[in-house]
């Protein structure tokens, strides 16, 4: 099959630059009716026959027929048997990869997660309690591909952060075990795991099953029937983020290599068909380079009929001004990963405000992020990074706030609550309040 790029290259001195920038960028969201019913179906399914209702789902959906849970279960011994087969070269790379993500998430455990408090002028004792969450699921995705990577950067954290239950769910077609993704379990600290998946095994984590106990959180990416169950029962269990098509937004002064920003860009465009990468430079014979080399590189690439779809339907190049305009547009974006593609990415940082994770300088790949540099490569999509944050250590902690008032502070903010109280209306508060101001 002949592949042809056909990617718009829009100038911000254009006058229809804001209709056209708008147009490409925008993605819908909205769920599949069919699809919310038939999750809805299956949850209900699952919280009625429990772990039946979740072996009839697998027999359907993955062709994996189990008489009982327990033959779905992977052991730890079945997780230590695939990490010793592995070859040598991917047993070394997950190892490694797995300390680097352990590193960084216990530098951010030790710096944000602890456990606080102070006593005041008056005696009273104030404070906050970080606790970990007891049980946690982790959804890892193993239909038309096996993600052992996001294995890593959802329960290492979680391990990290002291969880006692990580339990993991996988779907295996037609009873397929991905030998990669056992390893990664087992050097990640995944204390239970079954081979289900789908919206039946999003509904088993968050209600339980016979077999299943009730998780506290679920976490990783799955297709849109796990996206919808993980929707419909955030409020029973906690969620990561309901995450959108994988996006790269690439910030380029022309420093770089253009084969290289142009293999980065198809680096997200071969995840599917609606992922999207942008590129932003003000050197327009840059960009026509970069073009020109996506174009010498697709028919080597093994997904190429995905890139190519991806491209022309979603990629982008945009020619500013300057690199101080491309970092207000990149602000406007929010991208999910954001590569500053420049010998002088420092100086651009600073400028840069909404972005799951970024990338400085031409050395630093996105896919090293993804694979093994440290940071989480679980990241807010679809411009959400303009509020949310790259799952982490605190996604599986809680905080409780610790108040100890002396007999001192009573009389003293006993007669603050009291006042408010009052005003509220709330006798029964007011009262208890002066009733410990009463006291000698």
């Amino acid at each position: 099959m002949n592949t042809v790029l056909n990617i718009p290259v829009l100038r911000t001195t254009d006058a229809d630059f804001e209709e056209r920038f708008d147009r490409r960028l925008l993605w819908s969201g909205e769920t599949d009716l069919a699809i919310e019913s038939r999750v809805s179906e299956i949850i209900a399914d699952v919280r009625a026959r429990r772990d039946q209702a979740v072996l009839d789902c697998t027999a359907k959906f993955d062709g994996l027929h189990a008489a009982n849970m327990a033959e779905l279960e992977i052991s730890q011994a079945d997780m230590a048997i695939a990490f010793a087969g592995l070859p040598n070269d991917q047993r070394e790379a997950l190892t490694a990869a797995a300390d680097r993500i352990r590193s960084y998430h216990q530098a951010q455990k030790t710096a944000s997660g602890e456990s606080w408090q102070y006593t005041d002028e008056q005696g009273n004792l104030l404070g906050q309690k970080v606790t970990p969450l007891d049980r946690v699921g982790i959804y890892v995705p193993g239909g038309k591909a096996a993600y052992p990577s996001s294995l890593l950067m959802n329960a290492i954290p979680a391990h990290v952060a002291g969880v006692q239950d990580i339990v993991m769910v996988v779907p295996t077609p037609n009873g397929e075990r991905n030998a990669l993704v056992l390893a990664a379990a087992h050097v990640a600290g995944v204390t239970r795991a079954f081979t289900i998946g789908g919206a039946q095994a999003i509904a088993a984590l968050a209600y339980g099953t016979q077999t299943i106990a009730k998780v506290d959180k679920i976490t990783g990416p799955g297709n849109a029937y796990v996206a919808s169950a993980k929707r419909r029962v955030f409020g029973q269990v906690g969620i990561d983020m309901i995450a959108g098509p994988s996006e790269i937004l690439v910030l380029a002064d022309g420093s770089t290599p253009p084969e290289w920003v142009a293999m980065d860009m198809f680096s997200q465009a071969e995840h599917d068909e609606l992922a999207q990468s942008v590129l932003l430079t003000p050197d327009a014979t840059y960009a026509q380079a970069v073009i020109a080399a996506m174009h010498e590189l697709l028919p080597t690439q093994s997904r190429k009929a995905i890139i190519e779809r991806s491209i022309n339907d979603r990629g982008l190049v945009v020619i500013t001004r300057d690199m101080a305009e491309a970092c207000a547009i990149s602000n406007r974006i929010a991208p999910e990963h954001l590569e500053v593609s420049s010998d002088d990415a420092h100086r651009w940082e600073p400028l840069l405000k909404h972005a799951g994770a970024i990338f400085l300088g031409g050395y630093t790949s996105e896919s090293l992020g993804d694979y093994c540099a440290g940071p989480n490569h679980v990241l807010p999509t679809s411009g959400t990074a303009r509020f949310s944050s790259p799952l982490g250590v605190y996604d599986f902690q809680k905080r409780t706030s610790l108040i100890e008032v002396s007999r001192e502070g009573a009389q003293t903010l006993g007669h603050i609550a009291h006042v408010l109280a009052t005003g509220e209306g709330l006798q029964a508060h007011a009262d208890s309040a002066a009733m410990r101001m009463a006291q000698p």
